[in-house]
């Protein structure tokens, strides 16, 4: 495999390093060994291992590098569809020190594309959940505790935070132990991973006792197996929960994992899964400051990595959106969806210790917990924040490329905010 080529003075040019990509990642220089043009039009790229690649003549135009294509600056395309020529075509093709060198008509555009970047491209490593972990569907009898991890490393160091990230992916939950008891510690996490969501309880919202709650989260009531916010459009992908005093007694945590649930009623309970993720309802947030509604079924489709987003939590589930007629089935739906998720076969159960973080995928995995009666000079005080599902993947796929080596630092661009240092 060429490493590079020689210039008329001699010296080797290391193709490997000048030739750009439109993002901020290195690729092994993975030689083409062909590229020939198809009785369509399309370039048909092959490597010595007999890996193909067809590409449509339109998308290596807009991938192709400086302006008019790719800027060097965002790497973004900044190439207007409207000009893109109609009669676009490729008048020459040609492997050149394993990279694909392209000529385009009307243009006479001479274009150059790094061959890695086009392997990762025919691995499908370029799609969403390429890099993320599978997802581990599990049961109490799997997992009795979350995933535990270090608190303090999670917070300083990457590797240590990748290592959580990695097994939220499986699993959905992981607990972070020794966290301390600042009341800040949990935005200072969430910041680590990306972006806060921000709702109407706040950027952070704490769940205690009120004399006057809104909220039954804010009561020492038993909370069953549920979702938070089945009230907006896109209900919150991550929730962080952090202990900061709990000298109650009871009030143990519970979680059960909704991929698991889900598959265990498409296989035994068809019916009810029908209704659960046919039937829809109006979801209504009672607050004399807020009105926060939206319509779907209690287990709706998900992000395409998990098929499933449970809209459960009942205190605002308001109204039924379906004739008269499906209520028996639909009531009995979700009488079974909470009857599993609280058994001891799907939930587990768990004390909330002081110091202890806990993160958890909000649509997929329900959280609980038991019923606890305050008593004077006891209390439970949890501070909690949201975050978007995609600030998660977003950083986790940083963390796993910088760890592999593959993350350009201190080039152009440098000034786009890298995601990792959030």
């Amino acid at each position: 495999m060429t490493e590079g080529s020689v210039t008329a003075q001699g010296r080797t040019r290391p193709l490997a390093r000048e030739l750009p990509t439109p993002d901020y990642y290195s690729y092994p220089w993975s030689a083409l060994a062909t590229a020939s043009l198809t009785a369509h039009g399309t370039a048909e790229l092959t490597w010595p291992d007999g890996t193909v690649l067809e590409c449509h003549p339109m998308w290596l135009r807009e991938n192709a590098p400086g302006p008019g294509g790719i800027d060097p600056v965002t790497r973004e395309c900044d190439l207007d569809p409207a000009h893109l020529a109609g009669n676009l075509s490729i008048s020459r093709l040609d492997v050149a020190d394993g990279a694909l060198e392209v000529t385009f008509e009307p243009e006479q555009r001479d274009a150059s594309y790094h061959p890695g970047w086009l392997r990762h491209v025919a691995e499908q490593r370029h799609r969403p959940f390429a890099d993320i972990p599978e997802p581990v569907a599990w049961t109490a009898a799997d997992r009795s505790e979350p995933a535990t991890h270090d608190g303090p490393a999670a917070l300083d160091d990457d590797s240590a935070l990748a290592g959580v990230l990695c097994d939220l992916a499986r699993y959905g939950l992981v607990r972070l132990a020794g966290c301390g008891t600042d009341p800040g510690t949990v935005a200072k996490l969430a910041c680590r991973i990306g972006a806060i969501r921000d709702s109407n309880f706040g950027l952070t919202w704490h769940v205690d006792v009120d004399i006057t709650p809104t909220t039954l989260a804010n009561t020492g009531q038993r909370l069953g197996p549920h979702t938070d916010l089945p009230t907006r459009e896109v209900p919150p992908g991550l929730q962080l929960l952090h202990c900061v005093e709990n000298s109650v007694e009871g009030g143990w945590s519970t979680m059960a994992d909704g991929l698991a649930i889900a598959e265990h009623l498409r296989a035994h309970e068809p019916e009810a899964f029908e209704a659960l993720t046919t039937l829809e309802w109006v979801f209504f947030n009672r607050s004399p400051e807020h009105d926060h509604r939206w319509q779907g079924p209690v287990i709706d489709t998900g992000d395409g990595r998990i098929p499933y987003t449970y809209r459960a939590f009942h205190p605002v589930r308001a109204f039924g959106a379906m004739a008269v007629d499906d209520m028996d089935r639909a009531y009995a739906a979700m009488r079974l969806l909470s009857t599993t998720a609280g058994s001891d076969r799907f939930g587990m159960r768990y004390p909330f210790r002081p110091g202890d973080i806990v993160v958890f995928d909000n649509r997929r995995v329900l959280h609980g917990r038991d019923g606890f009666e305050p008593h004077a000079g006891t209390r439970r005080r949890l501070i909690g924040a949201y975050m978007d599902t995609d600030e998660f993947y977003s950083r986790l796929r940083v963390l796993m490329r910088r760890r592999a080596g593959l993350l350009h630092t201190g080039q152009a661009g440098a000034g786009k905010k890298d995601p990792a240092d959030a």
